[in-house]
């Protein structure tokens, strides 16, 4: 559980709320976890290991911590930390994708006029 505490320091440039915190936290326990969680289901998976290996290595993966899990971490704006409307290739918000936008800010992207 030590690896969850939070540091003081964020290694991340971006507005920081306690949402903001978290995602960071749970992605970097994904990004350590990663390898373990991939061999854990391959065992699994291997239909040539016997029945009780099998068992064993879903039980370990079941009892890994949840913020081990891919699917916890949700795409955020890495500009206001908004959750919702996020552009993938921009990995920031609709509001704050159209603000640096009209900015000039994002290169290669202009208002559309036909």
């Amino acid at each position: 559980m030590s690896m969850f505490i939070r540091s003081k320091k964020l290694d991340i440039g971006c507005y920081v709320n306690a949402r903001v915190i978290l995602d960071h936290t749970k992605r970097k326990a994904v990004a350590e976890a990663e390898p373990e969680r991939q061999a854990l289901r391959y065992i699994i998976r291997n239909t040539s290991l016997p029945a009780r290996t099998r068992a064993i290595a879903q039980l370990q993966l079941t009892q890994m911590h949840p913020y081990t899990r891919p699917t916890g971490i949700r795409n955020r704006c890495t500009m206001g930390g908004r959750s919702r409307g996020v552009l993938r290739d921009f990995k920031m918000s609709r509001f704050m994708f159209r603000m640096h936008a009209l900015a000039g800010n994002i290169p290669g992207v202009k208002k559309a006029s036909w």
